[in-house]
């Protein structure tokens, strides 16, 4: 069991039936996945870029990523329908939590002038962060980057409100930023 899990048992769950007076512990939010996905502009003229992508992808997930292709044409951006732009994955379980353990205290601590991360959930309690570059996590060899590749991290939560998708991420650690920093 991941050490996310054990925290999630014994400090978050009651946390938040108290702060939030669930009478039932099934009631308490929980996070169902983790999408990871990377958006490859470069792989119109650079075929390498995507083969790249996927394999930094893989490593940083643990699993194969699938890759995304363009639904329709877009002749400002020389994209054709069906052309493969980028790739992701969904991590649930147990590689969720070992990621999400990662994100929180490797890669988070590693961002350059990092001042904690900007509320940006959905409305229905679903967070997304935006990375600008892969080279962050440690399953990524520097000297083997090809080019610099941003990645999006959304976490599906079951939380009814942003209130409690907050509560619940910041149970887990993840270090927001404080409401008068966000200015």
């Amino acid at each position: 069991m991941s050490r996310l899990t054990e925290k999630y048992a014994e400090t978050i769950i009651p946390g938040l039936k108290e702060r939030f007076s669930y009478t039932n512990m099934h009631e308490v939010p929980k996070i169902r996945k983790v999408v990871v996905s990377m958006g490859v502009g470069k792989a119109v003229e650079n075929k390498a870029a995507m083969d790249s992508a996927v394999k930094d992808l893989s490593r940083i997930t643990g699993q194969k990523p699938m890759v995304t292709h363009a639904k329709k044409s877009i002749s400002g951006f020389r994209l054709r329908e069906g052309l493969a732009v980028g790739c992701m994955t969904t991590l649930r379980g147990p590689r969720m939590y070992e990621f999400l353990d990662r994100l929180i205290s490797v890669v988070f601590p590693r961002v350059r002038d990092f001042r904690g991360i900007k509320d940006n959930f959905d409305g229905r309690g679903n967070f997304s962060v935006g990375l600008t570059e892969q080279s962050l996590f440690p399953e990524i060899d520097l000297d083997k980057v090809d080019h610099v590749q941003g990645m999006n991290i959304t976490i599906v939560t079951d939380a009814k409100s942003d209130e409690e998708g907050r509560a619940l991420l910041e149970g887990f650690g993840f270090p927001f930023r404080r409401k008068s920093e966000d200015q």
